[in-house]
């Protein structure tokens, strides 16, 4: 095999790994992910929990208008509409409430 061949190699499988990692970011059935941002669903039930993109992120709370999260063991309160809130070099923002579930994106 000479060199350029092998290096070809090599650099297939960095990058194959490295896609598999990136895909890895996400380790929950309750999270759906892309290259940089993953929506996560989670029960409106104190133990629901998932891990994304390096982080866990937990249900809190919630009421008619805002949810409490907490992302990176940091809590933050996020209502529908309103801006990603940096918490853990994460952005974090509210999708959807309802009677069963909280619906939040995770980006990078």
């Amino acid at each position: 095999m000479t060199n350029t061949a092998a290096r070809r190699l090599a650099a297939l499988f960095t990058s194959a790994a490295l896609g598999l990692t990136l895909l890895a970011g996400c380790s929950s059935d309750n999270v759906d992910c892309s290259l940089d941002q993953c929506t996560v669903t989670l029960e409106r039930s104190t133990s629901a929990s998932a891990s994304v993109l390096g982080v866990d992120a937990k249900f809190v709370s919630a009421d008619a208008g805002t949810v409490t999260l907490e992302v990176a063991g940091e809590q933050v309160q996020l209502s529908k509409g309103q801006q990603a809130v940096n918490v853990g070099g994460l952005q974090v923002s509210l999708n959807s409430v309802t009677a069963d579930n909280v619906s939040f994106v995770v980006s990078r």
